[in-house]
Order: structure tokens, then C-alpha cells, then sequence
């Protein structure tokens, strides 16, 4: 890995972890440069301004989400194994700390102020809507888009719990909650 890759990802490390340390997105990029280790010059060097390494920061956890879903998809079969991966994968010990949270929790609030933001948000949206309508659809038909709605809406509201509550969700039991709203929705249509 590059020195400036290298540098980036530590810049992206450090400005999740202290999201997660101070729980907001007041945190001075001079704070996040420290954490990281180098220079806030630097640091505005590489992203320019707080916004954009926070943006950075959120793809990559998004990305990181991206390939803990897939790989969690691989050798799946059947749609409703494929719904129980995309759950998990959600709730992944990758996805699922504190941290991240605190950076997901952020990432809402600065998607009212920043068009950037708002875009990434909605195509994280499609994208687990779309994937949940897909696998759904065979098992629930013309319900499945609101039935994935009110599943994407769950996995939002635990991570929201999990923010205030930690102790009260950890990964597994946050993917039986939503486990078992699925089965009450699929159950609700038989």
C-alpha cells in the first residue's frame, strides 16, 4: 500500500473513531489529524475539508457493508436464505459497533445540509430496498416493497436502540428482531 493510501485510511480510521469517541460531528479535523497521527495539514491536503473526509469516511463503511452483504450472499440459495444474509450482513461485527454507528447517525444529519451526503444515503437506501424487494418478491409478491420497507426501517430503528443502548443489542439479537418481523410478515400472508 501506498504511503498516501496508507495515510488516507488512517485519516478515515481516526475520523470514525472519533465520530464514535465524541458521538457527533463535532470534531475538529485537527482532533481526527492527532488520532491519526499526522499533520491537520495534511489531512486538508488529502480531503480538503472536514465534509469531505467524513464523506470519505462513509464510503468507506459503506463499501465495508457492500462486501460484508456479497460475501455474505455467496452460496446462498433461495430468496429467503439470500434475505437472512443481507440481514446479517447488516448487522455484522464490522457494521455493528459503536463507532460506525455513530458515524451512520452523523451521516443522517449531515444529509440535510449536503447534496453529496443526501446522494450516498439514497443509494444506500435503493440499494438495500432493491435487494430486499428482489428476494422478497417470490415469497411475498406485490407486498414484498412495503414489506422491505418496514424491514429497512427496523434495521434503521435497532441501529438508532443500539446508539442510546448498546447493551440492549448486540448483533445477534438485533438479526433475530428483524428475523422475526420477517417471519410475522411472510406468516401475516399465508
Amino acid at each position: 500500500m501506498s504511503a498516501q493510501i496508507q495515510r488516507r485510511r488512517q485519516l478515515i480510521d481516526a475520523t470514525i473513531s472519533e465520530i464514535g469517541h465524541t458521538g457527533s460531528l463535532d470534531v475538529t479535523v485537527g482532533k481526527i489529524a492527532k488520532r491519526a497521527g499526522v499533520s491537520p495539514a495534511l489531512a486538508f491536503h488529502y480531503f480538503g475539508d472536514k465534509d469531505r473526509l467524513f464523506l470519505a469516511a462513509m464510503r468507506h463503511i459503506l463499501t465495508a457493508y457492500g462486501l460484508d452483504v456479497r460475501a455474505a450472499l455467496r452460496g446462498c440459495s433461495g430468496p429467503r436464505e439470500r434475505l437472512e444474509s443481507i440481514i446479517r450482513g447488516g448487522f455484522s461485527e464490522a457494521n455493528f459497533r459503536s463507532d460506525v454507528i455513530a458515524a451512520w447517525l452523523n451521516f443522517y444529519v449531515l444529509a440535510h445540509r449536503s447534496s453529496e451526503a443526501q446522494r450516498l444515503l439514497t443509494v444506500y437506501h435503493g440499494r438495500l430496498h432493491s435487494n430486499l424487494v428482489h428476494n422478497l418478491r417470490p415469497l411475498a409478491g406485490e407486498a414484498a416493497d412495503p414489506i422491505a420497507r418496514r424491514i429497512a426501517a427496523l434495521i434503521d430503528g435497532l441501529y438508532l436502540r443500539y446508539a442510546h443502548f448498546p447493551s440492549d443489542e448486540p448483533e445477534a439479537s438485533a438479526s433475530a428482531h428483524v428475523m422475526a418481523a420477517l417471519d410475522n410478515e411472510l406468516k401475516a400472508l399465508a
